[in-house]
């Protein structure tokens, strides 16, 4: 039987430490050589079926990760059977522990909040579905900084060379966004709120948490991007809707029935001469009639 140890002393397979990237000799020599092999565009997989365990690897000859299944899947890459070992963090057998346990994150220790753990820059990460752990994988632990890999300048607004658009409502402003950023690419970055989250230093946002509503620093950002008054032309139309990308990164949560960016006046059409339709979903009757006066076509979605 496979016995996998991770403690203070490393991780382990029975007695052998394994560091990672681990040799794919040195598997072979922990686990046997009957596995098989799965090439991707990206990874190579190599599978032990009789033990439900997977190896990953970028360059066919190291492995940067080891997964043990406890759920069978029908991946080409797949084990046929699934992982009939021990696996001890600390001497207690973690899968058992996560098996006789319904709820999705199960504490093994204080401040196990992930469904991982880490000790001595080793991560053992649960993946779990539908309440129930289907593997656990060991690799090498990364820290998470939060904004790695995204510029430091990239959510900055910066003052625009050139003249900009004035926006008397918030409502219509996001609406010309959603055109102009999402819809046809001419405004950048285009905005995630995940991606501004991890960026943002001011404070950690908690989208999880704070989804359900508007998040301040994100409201903040829209109303302050400049929109560059030589896009109004490419304005012809606008379609409100509760899916759209705009209102799903302002509240990705809210299920749509708000009035947080309703348009309540139609005063900021008069700055795209070529709007000719909307359809409103988020508007005050008010702002319907004034677009009508104008002579722009209006919906209700």
């Amino acid at each position: 039987m496979i016995a996998l140890h991770l403690s203070s002393k490393g991780f382990q397979i029975n007695s052998e430490t394994i560091t990672f990237p681990v040799p794919l000799t040195q598997l072979k020599a922990c686990l046997n050589e009957n596995y098989r092999t799965t090439e991707g565009k990206n990874t190579t997989v190599f599978t032990w079926d009789d033990l439900g365990i997977l190896a990953y690897s970028k360059d066919g000859e190291m492995a940067e990760s080891i997964t043990v299944a406890l759920k069978l899947e029908d991946y080409e890459f797949s084990p046929k059977q699934i992982f009939g070992g021990i696996f001890y963090f600390n001497n207690q057998d973690i899968v058992r522990y996560y098996k006789s346990h319904k709820q999705q994150h199960v504490k093994l220790f204080k401040g196990d909040r992930s469904g991982a753990l880490v000790v001595n820059d080793i991560s053992a990460w649960f993946s779990v579905r539908s309440e129930k752990t289907e593997a656990i994988e060991i690799s090498e632990y990364t820290p998470y900084v939060r904004g790695a890999g995204i510029p430091k300048d990239k959510y900055s607004i910066k003052p625009l060379d050139e003249e900009v658009l004035t926006f008397v409502d918030f409502g219509f402003k996001l609406s010309i966004i959603e055109e102009l950023m999402y819809m046809k690419d001419l405004i950048k970055p285009v905005f995630d709120l995940y991606e501004f989250a991890d960026w943002y230093q001011g404070r950690e946002i908690d989208i999880d948490e704070e989804g359900y509503e508007t998040i301040a620093e994100v409201t903040q950002y829209f109303k302050d991007l400049p929109i560059p008054k030589r896009l109004a032309s490419e304005i012809t139309d606008f379609y409100q809707d509760g899916g759209n990308d705009i209102y799903m990164n302002l509240s990705p949560f809210s299920g749509g029935d708000v009035e947080y960016w309703d348009i309540k006046t139609a005063i900021d059409a008069k700055q795209f001469p070529n709007l000719k339709k909307v359809t409103l979903c988020y508007a005050t009757d008010e702002a319907y009639k004034e677009f009508e006066q104008m002579g722009i076509e209006a919906e209700w979605l």
